[in-house]
């Protein structure tokens, strides 16, 4: 039987983690047409930066990068290790999407469970209280989930009481409160061996709809949720990151956050 207060206290240093950092950023380009998205600058350092502290937060020692557009630039810059963390890169040949990247660097992966990160955007939460609950519930898979005050800029997730994934419903169907997906997931190494090893795939949009009745579920999470996908959503978040926690809501950012997986 599972220790329950042992799993809440643990740091994830036996967990590889894993950012997709190879998007195209082209809703940025006019404010970033020299660099990948990963590295906008926000308040002085790379995005990517704080991702890597949200991991060394929680004692993560490995993280593979999935990169694609001027990669290069992100190894260049990091090199093999960041503080406390080993880095590992996987190059894509040409675009495959954030499933088929993820894909592509499964040999890299050192563990048998996966915590794999979008390289746009942050998710203030617990990590550690979301690998509990993944654990708990025996998941294959498990996405974290965050709550705002209007779904109709993004997709919304439907779970059951205990967190299984029910459906997936597209942005601009519904208005009003909701749990959208946050880019932050826990997998399963045997569950990203279904993905397709040949074809360029979505996660969001053509993996998880198959994923549903097969150890899928959704951790309904607290804190504040950035993607810098947009221009206006990239020119608030220094804001975000220099905001007290408590004082910000999630409405600040409303539909400048627009989810472009």
């Amino acid at each position: 039987m599972l220790n329950l207060n042992a799993l809440a206290d643990r740091g994830l240093g036996d967990v590889t983690a894993v950012i997709l950092a190879g998007g195209l950023g082209t809703r940025l380009r006019p404010a970033l047409a020299d660099r990948p998205k990963v590295m906008a600058e926000v308040g002085g350092r790379p995005f990517l930066t704080y991702l890597l502290d949200q991991l060394t937060a929680v004692e993560v020692r490995y993280a593979v990068l999935c990169t694609g557009y001027l990669g290069e630039q992100i190894k260049a810059t990091f090199g093999d290790s960041y503080r406390n963390l080993r880095l590992a890169y996987s190059q894509e040949p040409s675009p495959l999407g954030t499933a088929g990247a993820l894909r592509l660097a499964l040999p890299l992966f050192k563990s048998a469970s996966v915590l794999v990160m979008n390289g746009d955007s942050f998710c203030q939460t617990n990590l550690k209280t979301f690998r509990k609950w993944h654990q708990t519930r025996g998941a294959k898979a498990s996405l974290l989930l965050t709550e705002v005050p209007d779904t109709q800029c993004y997709g919304r997730v439907q779970v059951d009481k205990d967190g299984l994934v029910l459906r997936f419903e597209e942005k601009g169907h519904h208005n009003g409160p909701g749990w959208v997906n946050a880019g932050i997931y826990l997998f399963d190494r045997s569950q990203m061996l279904t993905i397709s090893a040949e074809e360029t795939l979505s996660l969001e949009r053509e993996v998880f709809p198959t994923w549903i009745g097969r150890g899928l579920y959704g951790y309904q999470g607290e804190g504040r949720f950035l993607d810098i996908g947009t221009p206006e959503a990239y020119a608030a978040a220094e804001r975000f990151f220099a905001e007290d926690i408590g004082r910000w809501p999630n409405d600040d950012l409303r539909c400048w956050i627009e989810t472009a997986r």
